[in-house]
């Protein structure tokens, strides 16, 4: 409607507009100008407005360009795949878990997703249900029971011969491999306490079994025992056992007598061999004096599905509280509780069920690695829905462990 033929609207606007800026003399004398033009207007003499131009949007995230090489270029640099995390309500893709959070539950979330889940989902594995009384069964079993802790004086030491006998034929060629999760417990060294030294060490299988549980003889005099934090003394460790014979322990168990050779090999498809699982493999591994290869790890604070949204690690403490129910580490630090939950947290990321043709690990094949930089004009033959199929995540998902 013109202004012309609504002169009263045109007051009322003015008026509001006036009260609300009416300190600027500048600003109402330049409104009323524009008045006075709108008045002497025409609306014959009005050109329609253009057309908004068409905008492209990403068949995953929903971001949305002006230009299609601009969308090519985010399909390079985002990864997408099945793998990445999704909402559950919109399937938008995200980049961790933590994103999906802020998504649903953050300070401006999106409206439908928000409160879908508030009647329907899951706020631990994010997942919906057909009805809110589905979603209260489910909450039942997702939310994990916390593990009773180890006492110091109890288990000091825990032999796995029985253990690697027993499950010496668990794994072969064609199954997947199994696993294990392992955790450190350090006290400090050195003149100000800052070396770290291993003090224990506990190892547990898949069905939360110890398997392997030790306090170790220091390597060099111990000058904070961070009793606060490990619950240790000098009495724990005084009857320790060797840093070397644990080594042997440990890499026992892990390799399970599979060949060094097949164990490094990058084609290696299982084996007898175990995955080590933990939080902070680095650490452990370091206190250890230990070396085991890159993709035989899979370490809950460096997986990207679990990462902040700047790609920083979370504490173990903030994951399982999260993604499992409970609380751990309320008192003493206790490598048999941060086991159990490094290892429930895997089981439930390997536990994803991803449906996509061929193994899905692509992490070297996106859309500019499969085309040479030389014939990169090939882009615009493929359509959107093509581009975005070829794109490929850049990292292995656990859920590939549970295939053969």
């Amino acid at each position: 409607m013109a202004f012309d033929q609504n002169p009263e609207l045109c007051m009322v606007v003015f008026k509001w507009i006036k009260k609300l800026y009416g300190f600027a003399e500048n600003f109402t004398f330049n409104f009323t100008v524009l008045l006075l033009l709108l008045f002497s207007m025409d609306n014959t003499d009005v050109d329609p407005l253009p057309p908004l131009p068409k905008r492209l949007k990403c068949n995953a995230c929903y971001k949305q360009y002006k230009k299609e090489e601009h969308l090519i270029e985010h399909l390079n640099k985002s990864y997408h795949s099945v793998h990445q995390p999704r909402c559950a309500a919109c399937l938008k893709h995200c980049k961790s878990f933590e994103s999906v959070r802020e998504h649903v539950f953050g300070p401006l979330p999106r409206g439908f997703c928000s409160r879908l889940f508030s009647e329907q989902g899951c706020q631990l594995c994010l997942a919906i249900f057909g009805s809110p009384e589905a979603r209260d069964e489910h909450i039942e079993l997702c939310r994990l029971p916390a593990p009773v802790p180890l006492e110091t004086s109890a288990l000091s030491y825990i032999d796995p011969e029985f253990y690697v006998q027993v499950s010496s034929a668990e794994n072969h060629v064609g199954r997947r491999p199994g696993a294990i999760a392992i955790d450190c417990e350090m006290v400090g060294g050195g003149y100000d306490g800052s070396i770290e030294v291993c003090a224990r060490v506990c190892v547990v299988d898949e069905d939360e079994k110890v398997i392997f549980h030790t306090y170790v003889q220091p390597e060099i005099p111990v000058t904070n025992y961070r009793h606060d934090t490990t619950g240790l003394t000098e009495e724990h460790l005084r009857d320790g056992m060797p840093l070397k014979e644990v080594q042997e322990k440990v890499l026992q168990i892990l390799y399970n007598e599979e060949s060094l050779s097949n164990v490094r090999s990058k084609l290696f498809d299982g084996g007898k061999a175990r995955l080590l699982v933990g939080h902070g493999l680095a650490n452990d591994l370091d206190c250890l004096k230990l070396s085991y290869p890159d993709h035989m790890l899979r370490d809950t604070s460096m997986y990207p599905p679990l990462m902040k949204t700047n790609s920083v690690s979370h504490s173990l403490k903030y994951l399982t509280r999260t993604y499992l129910g409970y609380d751990i580490q309320t008192g003493d630090h206790d490598p048999y509780e941060d086991c159990i939950s490094a290892m429930r947290l895997y089981k439930r990321m390997r536990g994803q069920v991803h449906k996509e043709k061929g193994n899905g690990t692509s992490i070297t094949s996106n859309i500019f690695r499969l085309l040479d930089a030389r014939e990169s004009n090939k882009v615009d033959k493929f359509t959107l829905d093509e581009l975005y199929a070829m794109s490929s995540s850049d990292f292995k998902c656990w859920c590939l462990d549970m295939r053969p």
